[in-house]
């Protein structure tokens, strides 16, 4: 039986530890306080993209507060997939979870927006026992639940552009019987800036006017501000060695904001929460290697000034 340990239950997270439960996997979550104590107690209820709503009991998985203290001896050093849910600036925290859960086969999958997590876990696992992945789903949680809001895929891939082992082909099958919609990609790295510069045309702009993802394709003038975000940022990323001649970008955002329309993103959902961001992981990173080549970014500046103005004044730290 594998055994996969999701650490970090927010939205995502919920959103897999829930659809893996009908598996045969063995699951593990790892949150921390009052959400560890919830999952123990009620399980989980989901709202599917069509409409119902499942509960999960937690007999289906084990549920560990890593609040508690050190990891029990059941699990450490016996994982087969550690799936990287938290927030982008706790990875120095998780890594070391991920590093003790791990089995010595076993490989661990950063699941986060931003760039580097992928190469943080490298240097502290192995190269060779760590995947980069992105994840287009789309969901949010209140008190109770989590409403997993719109159907997306999660890419998968090796950072040396390997092809997938035996191991992680059973996992993608798992994530398909799931209904997961797992793609395997030999240019993870490149997946994975797309996927940061369709995060920086969409969170920082819900974040700072509350609207929905798909509401910010109903102004126009809203969705031209999303749109130039997105091309500034898509010039340091050419500047950084990606090749981005053979994706239309702007098509790409237009059908994830379809797709995720109802949805609130994390960043608007953190700001509601009164907490933390990740714009440091978005905005901040093309700010940061913007610098670094010379080449200006005045609009990723704007947003991220906002943004942290904003948690200023919500006294976030």
């Amino acid at each position: 039986m594998m055994r996969i340990a999701i650490l970090g239950i927010g939205s995502i997270g919920g959103v897999f530890l829930s659809s893996l439960a009908d598996s045969n996997a063995d699951l593990i979550a790892v949150s921390r306080g009052l959400r560890a104590s919830q999952i123990s107690e009620t399980g989980i209820i989901l709202h599917t993209p069509e409409g119902t709503i499942e509960h999960f009991p937690s007999e289906l998985f084990t549920v560990f507060d890593s609040d508690s203290g050190p990891l029990p001896s059941s699990l450490t050093k016996s994982c087969d997939f550690v799936l990287i849910c938290g927030k982008s600036y706790s990875t120095p925290y998780l890594a070391p979870l991920a590093f003790q859960l791990l089995a010595s086969d076993g490989m661990a999958i950063s699941m986060q927006n931003g760039l580097g997590h992928a190469e943080y876990l490298s240097s502290m696992i192995g190269k060779n026992k760590v995947l980069g992945c992105t994840v287009t789903h789309g969901a949010w949680k209140d008190a109770d639940s989590f409403h997993w809001e719109g159907r997306g895929e999660i890419t998968l891939g090796s950072l040396d552009g390997a092809k997938p082992s035996q191991k992680v082909n059973e996992f993608i099958s798992l994530l398909e019987e799931s209904k997961l919609f797992p793609r395997w990609s030999e240019q993870i790295t490149k997946e994975i800036w797309i996927k940061l510069l369709i995060n920086i045309a969409i969170n920082p702009i819900c974040a700072i006017t509350g609207l929905r993802n798909g509401e910010i394709l109903m102004q126009e003038d809203i969705w031209y501000q999303s749109e130039s975000c997105m091309k500034e940022a898509s010039v340091i990323a050419k500047a950084s060695g990606i090749n981005l001649d053979d994706i239309d970008l702007n098509k790409k955002l237009r059908s994830i904001v379809i797709s995720t329309g109802k949805n609130r993103c994390s960043m608007l959902q953190d700001i509601m929460s009164g907490k933390r961001t990740e714009i440091d992981s978005l905005c901040g990173v093309i700010i940061s290697k913007g610098e670094s080549i010379g080449i200006p970014t005045p609009l990723n500046s704007m947003l991220f000034s906002m943004i942290k103005g904003i948690e200023k004044s919500s006294n976030i730290h």
